[in-house]
């Protein structure tokens, strides 16, 4: 069954991965998703016209396949906000076939390992409140989404001790191509292997660490 909602969530780059999972310990978060790796592949048309009106199409293999739309994003005090469409299906290389058969092409792919968290609402009147942490280690740097209600990203931002200034408005996608140019990279994947012998490093990304 599909599933329709709205995505508010605000992402930052942080040096040290480590010390936030220790915060997260402290905090009693309870684990949604162990570290898992995830293979994400990135549709188009040939003239790019969902890239260019900010709209996403993604098949996304983890611990489940599933096949993800999003709207063009919104901007909110750093926050972003956006519609998403998400439903599952049951084979990831029918569903690539499926997609091309469509007219759409993979323009992108990328991997990270995940790792997911959840805690109760941190604000009056949001005890039934789930925000979702997301630890992302990709090829060119670790990153933390968190995912929920608006008025409870800022305060958890601020207890895992994060510079809310230093977020991100970008995909991956987005940061993959500041890489690209920066490094004059030849390839279009962001995947462990073409990284491993790079070393990137913030101005490459065009981001700040955010971890205080």
């Amino acid at each position: 069954m599909a599933e329709e909602n709205r995505e508010t969530e605000v992402k930052f780059y942080v040096r040290d991965i480590s010390a936030v999972k220790g915060r997260l310990q402290s905090l009693e978060a309870s684990l949604i998703q162990p570290r898992t790796l995830e293979i994400n592949l990135r549709f188009d048309t040939s003239a790019r016209d969902l890239s260019r009106e900010g709209r996403v199409l993604r098949l996304r293999q983890d611990e489940a396949i599933r096949l993800t739309y999003k709207d063009g994003t919104q901007l909110k005090d750093g926050a972003l906000n956006r519609r998403e469409i998400e439903f599952s299906v049951s084979d990831f290389a029918s569903a690539q076939l499926f997609m091309e058969a469509l007219g759409y092409e993979v323009v992108f792919v990328y991997e990270k390992y995940r790792t997911t968290h959840a805690l109760p609402g941190m604000t009056a009147g949001a005890d039934n409140i789930k925000t979702h942490i997301m630890l992302d280690e990709l090829p060119y740097g670790n990153f933390i989404e968190i995912e929920g209600e608006f008025n409870e990203l800022k305060p958890l931002s601020k207890i895992l001790h994060f510079n809310w200034d230093a977020a991100i408005p970008a995909s991956y996608h987005t940061l993959f191509d500041r890489v690209s140019m920066s490094k004059n990279l030849a390839f279009r994947d962001l995947t462990f292997e073409k990284f491993k012998s790079l070393k990137i490093v913030p101005a490459d990304l065009g981001v700040v660490p955010a971890d205080l």
